[in-house]
């Protein structure tokens, strides 16, 4: 069960937004990771709570983060209820979408499992996006691509095999470069891996096998 520390920044400029302290590991059902985060100066700045199928399908997400928190899960498509901490302003929602996304690194992990990519060819997704600071929720499509697959020395951790994805944002075009190992983030953009305790868990995010007859 590695556990571990990301430094969440602002990919433009760099500006450091928060620290998230990470748990996670595969279950009898398939991936758990749970995080907490940390403004600059200490302060609470949040949690997450994420639970994956064996396929990669979201069967609990329940994220906070100020005084909001959203809780939700895969059922004909996404639905989620979004609240505050009295309850006044709480607020059901339902998308035709595949997956939550967000800021923390669980949600790449989680699309690299669900999508399984092959080299070169593009897994179209649509997404449930719950955008800083108050976790309001927008559909997003992004595209997700294999593009490189090594093994790396490292000295603590022995060898490791890392797999890069390209994601696009299909609004906008922008392009970015993810890398992971297992159920850990190695680099993407506004995402540092601070501290690692424990090897990466196995986690196949390669595409399935083809099934012959």
């Amino acid at each position: 069960m590695p556990s571990g520390r990301y430094t969440l920044h602002d990919p433009h400029d760099g500006t450091v937004l928060c620290e998230e302290r990470f748990r996670c590991a595969p279950g009898p059902t398939g991936w758990r990771y749970v995080a907490h985060r940390t403004t600059p100066d200490g302060a609470p700045a949040g949690r997450l709570d994420l639970a994956l199928d064996d396929l990669g399908r979201p069967l609990r997400v329940e994220a906070a983060a100020g005084d909001w928190q959203v809780r939700g899960a895969a059922l004909d498509g996404i639905r989620w209820v979004r609240t505050d901490p009295t309850g006044e302003h709480a607020r059901e929602g339902h998308a035709p979408a595949r997956a939550f996304t967000g800021t923390s690194p669980a949600f790449l992990v989680a699309l690299a499992r669900l999508l399984r990519p092959g080299p070169g060819a593009a897994a179209r997704v649509r997404l449930v996006a719950l955008t800083d600071p108050v976790l309001a929720p927008r559909t997003v499509d992004q595209a997700w691509s294999l593009t490189s697959s090594e093994d790396h020395h490292h000295p603590d951790a022995g060898t490791l095999a890392v797999h890069g994805y390209r994601v696009d944002d299909l609004a906008t075009g922008e392009s970015a470069a993810v890398h992971l190992t297992g159920d850990v983030v190695l680099a993407a953009p506004g995402v540092t891996l601070e501290e690692l305790d424990g090897p990466p868990s196995a986690y196949d995010t390669l595409p399935l096998p083809a099934v012959e007859g």
